[in-house]
């Protein structure tokens, strides 16, 4: 038999085994608050509102597929974030997980740091007014254009990912008079709990430099010699979507021990640790993420057990929360085209989206909510798969959920917790437009990253 998988993945049965799914809830028109922004209601008229405004009123204004966002949730969870962490530590915001220039503005306002990993995410920034020392550039392979930016307008931290990239760094920065901050990002070797393609500290990937070998403390070294550079402390980054905090225990212990082997080597203790992100949030009711001051409790006191026992000072600690900030404050409204019965299967529901404006389901098999958010309904619960009208069988949204079985053309329904990855991973497959991202406050809506037009595809298309 063969051991290597079918190009096209795994067969139907495979991913789709029979019974899977739960049973449906007690209540369809129930809204479980741990899956929805803060502002989300439903009406009296059974339509619901999202920062006071009705979801039909945002369909008729601004069309679907759209991604609405709670402006008011999505600050009242940055300011968690930096209120749990103190003066003591830095929390960074994770671009990548969704970045615009308003959200830029929001975390200037709120306290918080930025990280960016791209040439896009850093122009984005300080377009938006981002001061240049409160971002930290990441990235496995920075081009030296990026890395000539980055040092010429000042970022806070460099996070360096590879022994080429110490070179580089060092080079550009004595070139330019300047001794730039930075961290060397190292893989510790935990297996987080999490997907295969978002777990990020075990050996076997493209990020960081492993601490086997003694790889990591070989960087160290080069980065001390040399005059370009600033070593401020080593970053770890275990993986994304994780709820268990036993891999950043077991993390922080071999940062920590890495910290005391520089002090022993090099006479030198590292002022920071930065233990990444990835902390998780809830797609659906079974999920049951910490909050924002569980995590800091934990990580403080991780970390101040480890530093006491290595007899080190504690280091200023930081965090890169991006989906457990943004994640949650946003859903996607979708209207409902056409609907297929399977006979004891389920019902195919098919949206004006799909996997050009989510494509974690395909990539990742995420896991999400729906609701009928137009109306309410007394029907019965079916079992649907919301699906999108690209052309691809895995064009799935939401694999298995319950919606009313009085389901109709023009209704609207809405997945939760879009906020984060969806809109960034956005594409424009079968030339479909990306959708736009509406953000809601005080009864108001604005748009603050406008949808797509044929105009602006053909506009790079130069014949």
């Amino acid at each position: 038999m063969s051991r290597s998988a079918h190009p096209a993945g795994p067969r139907h049965a495979d991913v789709l085994p029979e019974g899977h799914y739960t049973a449906p809830p007690a209540d369809l028109n129930a809204l479980d608050p741990k899956v929805w922004a803060g502002s989300v209601t439903r009406d009296a008229d059974g339509a619901v509102r999202v920062g006071g405004v009705d979801v039909r009123e945002i369909a008729r204004e601004h069309g679907t597929p759209a991604y609405v966002m709670d402006e008011d949730d999505f600050r009242a969870r940055a300011r968690a974030w930096r209120e749990a962490f103190g003066e003591g530590a830095d929390v960074y915001y994770a671009g990548k997980a969704f970045l615009s220039k308003a959200v830029v503005r929001w975390l200037h306002e709120e306290g918080l740091n930025l990280d960016v990993c791209s040439a896009g995410e850093l122009a984005t920034a300080l377009a938006a007014g981002m001061p240049a020392e409160r971002i930290a550039y990441h990235g496995n392979n920075k081009s030296l254009a990026e890395i000539e930016r980055a040092v010429t307008v000042g970022v806070g931290h460099i996070v360096l990912d590879s022994f080429q990239e110490i070179v580089r760094v060092a080079h550009v920065a004595q070139s330019h008079g300047v001794r730039q901050k930075v961290l060397i990002r190292v893989t510790v070797g935990v297996e987080a709990h999490t997907h295969e393609f978002i777990a990020t500290a075990h050996e076997d990937q493209k990020f960081g430099i492993p601490l086997a070998g003694g790889q990591a403390a070989e960087a160290v070294r080069r980065a001390l010699q040399l005059d370009g550079l600033e070593l401020a402390g080593i970053h770890s980054h275990i993986g994304s979507q994780i709820f268990d905090m036993a891999g950043f225990e077991v993390a922080a212990r071999r940062v920590v021990g890495l910290l005391a082997e520089i002090r022993d080597e090099h006479g030198v203790e590292l002022p920071e640790i930065d233990l990444g992100g990835g902390l998780g949030i809830a797609y659906t009711s079974e999920d049951d993420p910490q909050g924002p001051h569980e995590i800091a409790k934990s990580l403080g006191e991780i970390v101040g057990r480890e530093c006491e026992g290595a007899g080190l000072a504690v280091p200023r600690i930081s965090v890169e929360p991006g989906r457990a900030i943004v994640g949650p404050t946003a859903f996607t409204l979708y209207e409902v085209g056409t609907l297929k019965p399977l006979d004891g299967l389920r019902t195919y529901v098919s949206v004006d989206g799909g996997m050009s404006d989510n494509i974690r389901t395909a990539l990742y098999d995420a896991e999400y909510s729906v609701a009928l958010v137009s109306r309410a309904s007394d029907a019965g619960p079916m079992l649907a798969r919301v699906v999108g009208k690209h052309c691809e069988s895995g064009d799935i949204v939401v694999r298995d959920a319950f919606l009313p079985d009085d389901l109709a053309p023009g209704d609207l329904i809405a997945v939760p917790a879009t906020g984060a990855y969806c809109r960034s991973m956005a594409s424009n497959y079968n030339h479909v437009t990306r959708p736009p991202v509406l953000a809601v406050k005080d009864g108001g809506t604005r748009v603050i990253v406008r949808r797509e037009t044929e105009e602006d595809l053909l506009r790079l298309d130069v014949g």
